[in-house]
């Protein structure tokens, strides 16, 4: 079989790296807002979600979004309840465990991504993404290697989970790379809202929790979430589905950063060796897929499908 040409653009992967680096802000929003857990603090965020997304919508001079999440087929659903499950276990998860703990779990997108992506669109993977998943995944162990009993083991869960509900939602994002995936954002954020609000009321708890929490909240939503999103959205049209969720795992190094500036906790040497070796293999990924590449597939005898991964 002949060797196939692969290229991934440079810019559409730089977008999904930065759409990681806007992300890791959230991480300190979550921790400055601390009289609020996890469900309020999720329902103020998904309040800033859908205001600016509507006004961002209606500036366009186009119609609500809010709609159309909900009556344009079932992949859009899906793709609104994986980016449910994953902002709500990976806030949970930043409030009840490690940042390393959280970002590590919730890290394990590609190797989720890879499944999804084999099984529903027919990707296949190049010895270059099985190499960048590897070597990004010892990062992150390396990251943690010390320090993963140290987590609460439900917010581990919760991270996992995490990584589970965003692969779906990247699944989605990719099998129609040319329609409008804005609408999941507040069509998720809709969701959280409603089913936050009935946790939260069952607790005996305020859904007004201290305004400075609220506003961290609102921030957190309007600004990191919004351009994150929209940024690993364009890049998604021309990248793979594996690839993006690659080069998105900069919010696992960025998490650490952000929190040594804003609470001076430093990382330790282990994180900092762990981050080095993720940076290496997403920028080594990103720079070998601008090229012209010849890399076979690694199954190409065994199953056949209609898409690649370079």
């Amino acid at each position: 079989m002949t060797p196939t040409t692969h290229r991934v653009p440079l810019v559409a992967s730089l977008m999904a790296f930065s759409a990681g680096i806007v992300w890791a802000l959230g991480a300190v929003t979550v921790k400055l807002a601390k009289h609020t857990d996890a469900f309020q603090y999720l329902i103020w965020r998904s309040v800033g979600v859908i205001v600016v997304m509507e006004i961002v919508t209606r500036a366009r001079g186009q119609g609500p979004l809010l709609p159309r999440a909900y009556n344009q087929g079932r992949m859009m659903l899906i793709g609104c309840l994986g980016l449910f499950v994953a902002s709500l276990a990976y806030v949970y998860a930043l409030k009840t465990t490690t940042p390393a703990n959280a970002a590590f779990l919730a890290s394990l997108t590609p190797i989720f991504a890879v499944l999804l992506a084999r099984l529903v669109l027919g990707e296949r993977l190049s010895r270059v993404t099985v190499g960048a998943v590897a070597l990004a995944l010892v990062g992150l162990f390396v990251i943690v290697a010390g320090d993963i009993s140290g987590g609460n083991m439900v917010g581990n869960a919760a991270a996992m989970m995490s990584s589970l509900g965003f692969a779906v939602y990247t699944i989605c994002v990719r099998s129609e790379p040319n329609h409008d995936w804005s609408p999941i954002l507040p069509g998720y954020a809709f969701l959280m809202i409603i089913v936050c609000s009935i946790v939260t009321l069952a607790h005996g708890k305020s859904v007004l929790p201290p305004l400075a929490d609220t506003m961290y909240a609102v921030l957190h939503g309007g600004a990191f979430i919004v351009i994150g999103t929209t940024l690993f959205n364009i890049g998604s049209r021309t990248v793979p589905a594996v690839p993006m969720t690659i080069f998105a795992q900069s919010e696992t190094v960025f998490v650490p950063v952000f929190i040594f500036i804003g609470f001076g906790l430093a990382p330790g040497a282990m994180t900092l060796l762990g981050g080095a070796i993720i940076v290496t293999a997403v920028i080594g990924k990103a720079v070998l897929d601008s090229r012209p590449l010849r890399d076979e597939p690694l199954d190409h005898a065994l199953e056949p499908g209609p898409g690649s991964i370079a």
